[in-house]
């Protein structure tokens, strides 16, 4: 039910003078849940306040066909059968236009009717689509209210998940909503036309010029003959991404194959030998008209075989050449930074980098922080066909740190593989060590340890998660005599999980641990010993802080055990407040493992480039108060 009621005071209160600005009206409306936000925003009578051209007269024409505008929107939102009053009310200082609104009851999906056609496997025995599953994704179910952007996403869903895989060329050819306001009901019905299955054909690389062609052979997994789908085309765009050689990378599959192969058959049609209807001059529009007949009722066009028109071939597999475009990178670049932690203090590095040094690419770095210096230089090969990054390098460090003074030399191998979500390295290490303490004997040593490591992740966000997990599992040995002082075994493992809660908040929990078996201590190198507390260990602590006493120094334990949670409150996303408490400690025996607690609250900012968190924290044992700064999710 529409209407529209007015309340008029004197009119000659609201006459206008020619030239004289428009008339000020307030808008009321009264609508339950999110009906009053959309007519707000789309209402002409809200649109048009404030328009110099706008006199009484107007408006009451605006109130007058508000009514009639706020049905068809409130349609969109599945009522079809709403009660709506508008009304002007002119007798106070301000005319007040008033809308108000009873939906009444929605309108539900009452049947869906899903065809699909096609979706046959080119060759005899191929895989069938499974199209139970794809009905099963349809997102607007029967029982669903009908809204109009629901519909519109639910197709938009089903050709999109179509298209991904096999079917690119998928299209909708029909879509019905057909609704009985008076019961209810939307029937739907939704007609999709796979198009012809399609395999990728060969690899063709555009835009390589410093380079080998190797850099994206060995990184591409799809092969001649295998089926068409996206996620291969955007899972090579990303290994070639990652690799350092190139500043833009596209992978798509070339349709112009399609296009010919069209372009190809509408030749051979026009082509064709002419019937005895060409003598007709009406025989064409006839023949075009029996033809457009016969493919919207599936029938037969009598005569057609005499028409000289070749028969269509036998269906076959459509090839589509996997294209990849790239823009290379400047072969040598070099870098300067500056910046600050709150772990090493103050920071500046030079970087220089030289893609192809020899075949392979060469990363070097000059590092000095306050508490750290480095030197470094790594070599990186191609990555090989199975999917293996193998890297050698060098360097040497120095760390200043708690009154432990270390100096290490080192050269080490190594191969990386796996995908982002589970990554795994084996590390071959030779280092020689000196360390200082005051008042302790110098001590130099030297190792050769070998070092297995899986990080595991099932994260919604790789860059800012919200919900999953990540694990990481290290194994080191130094079984053998040769080249090691000590012989050791060291186990460490670390972890963090996240967990929504309530609609928008965010449940953190973190936990790691270590352990290192030897005979004796001296000689295992300090790297690979424990200490605790800083901006991502134990909060309220300064940068490993936590350890073993020795003398005046705090230097690294057999041990390691700590454990946080963080409640991550965003009262106005990006922004939120986080609250925390972390514990826990290093040490040379588990009986010493006694944990030290950090308590403490902090700033949050989901950034484009990830999280920044500042935090304040209160470490009990020290009673003192620190603040932690970190930048991105790494793990």
């Amino acid at each position: 039910m529409l209407s529209v009621y007015a309340v008029l005071g004197a009119q000659g209160a609201y006459a206008q003078a020619p030239g004289a600005n428009g008339i000020n009206y307030t808008v009321r409306i009264d609508a339950p849940g999110n009906l009053d936000d959309l007519l707000e925003e789309n209402l002409d009578l809200l649109r048009w306040r404030g328009n110099p051209r706008v006199d009484l007269e107007q408006l009451q024409r605006l109130v007058k066909a508000a009514p009639e505008e706020a049905k068809t929107l409130i349609a969109t939102e599945g009522y079809y059968s709403p009660q709506i009053t508008a009304g002007l009310d002119t007798s106070g200082g301000t005319p007040v236009a008033r809308i108000v609104v009873e939906p009444g009851q929605p309108v539900l999906v009452g049947d869906l009717d899903l065809v699909l056609q096609g979706f046959v496997p080119f060759e005899q025995g191929g895989a069938p689509y499974d199209a139970g599953a794809l009905r099963n994704r349809w997102s607007l179910p029967v029982g669903a209210r009908f809204r109009q952007g629901d519909w519109e996403a639910a197709k938009r869903d089903l050709l999109r998940e179509v298209m991904q895989s096999r079917f690119p060329r998928a299209q909708l050819v029909e879509t019905s909503a057909t609704v009985d306001p008076e019961a209810y009901k939307a029937s739907l019905r939704v007609v999709i036309d796979s198009g012809p299955e399609m395999r990728f054909g060969e690899l063709r690389i555009r835009g390589m010029k410093r380079y080998p062609a190797t850099v994206v052979t060995n990184l591409n997994k799809i092969r001649p003959g295998d089926m068409y789908s996206e996620a291969a085309l955007q899972a090579l765009q990303a290994r070639l991404q990652e690799t350092g050689y190139f500043a833009t990378v596209e992978v798509s599959a070339d349709m112009r194959a399609v296009l010919n192969a069209e372009l190809k058959e509408l030749k051979d049609d026009a082509g064709a030998s002419p019937s005895e209807d060409d003598d007709d001059p009406a025989a064409p529009a006839a023949q075009a008209a029996a033809q457009a007949t016969a493919t919207a009722t599936g029938d037969t066009v009598p005569g057609q075989a005499t028409t000289g028109v070749k028969p269509p071939s036998a269906p076959g597999p459509t090839v589509l050449p996997v294209l990849v475009r790239v823009t290379e990178n400047k072969q040598k670049n070099a870098e300067v930074g500056v910046g600050f932690s709150t772990n090493t203090g103050g920071r500046a590095s030079v970087s220089y980098d030289d893609l192809f040094v020899f075949g392979k690419r060469m990363k070097s770095d000059l590092i000095y922080e306050q508490k750290r210096q480095s030197a470094r230089v790594d070599f990186y090969w191609p990555t090989t066909p199975d999917g293996y990054n193998d890297s050698v390098g060098g360097g040497i460090e120095r760390i200043d740190l708690r009154g432990e003074l270390t100096t290490v030399a080192s050269v080490a191998a190594r191969r990386a593989w796996g995908t982002p979500e589970l990554e795994r390295s084996l590390t071959l290490e030779a280092l020689i060590e000196q360390r200082e303490v005051a008042g302790i004997e110098t001590t130099r040593s030297k190792s050769v340890p070998l070092t297995y490591a899986v990080t595991r992740r099932k994260l919604d966000n790789l860059l800012s998660p919200t919900r999953g997990y990540a694990l990481n599992w290290q194994v080191g040995v130094a079984p053998l005599p040769l080249l090691t002082d000590e012989k050791f075994i060291r186990g460490y493992t670390r972890g963090v999980y996240y967990r929504p809660v309530g609609t928008g908040d965010t449940l953190i929990l973190r936990g790691e641990a270590g352990a290192v078996l030897s005979k004796e201590k001296i000689g295992v190198p300090s790297s690979f010993l424990f200490r605790a507390g800083g901006d991502q260990s134990v909060r309220g602590y300064g940068y490993q802080q936590l350890g073993v006493r020795e003398g005046a120094a705090v230097v690294g334990g057999r041990y390691l055990l700590t454990a946080g949670a963080e409640y991550q409150y965003w009262f106005r996303p990006p922004w939120g407040v986080a609250f925390f408490v972390d514990a826990g400690n290093a040490a040379d025996k588990v009986k010493d493992l006694k944990p030290e607690v950090g308590v403490g609250v902090g700033a949050r900012w989901r950034s484009p480039v990830g999280p920044i968190n500042v935090d304040l924290a209160y470490g009990e044992a020290v009673r003192k108060a620190r603040l932690h700064f970190s930048l991105g999710f790494t793990f």
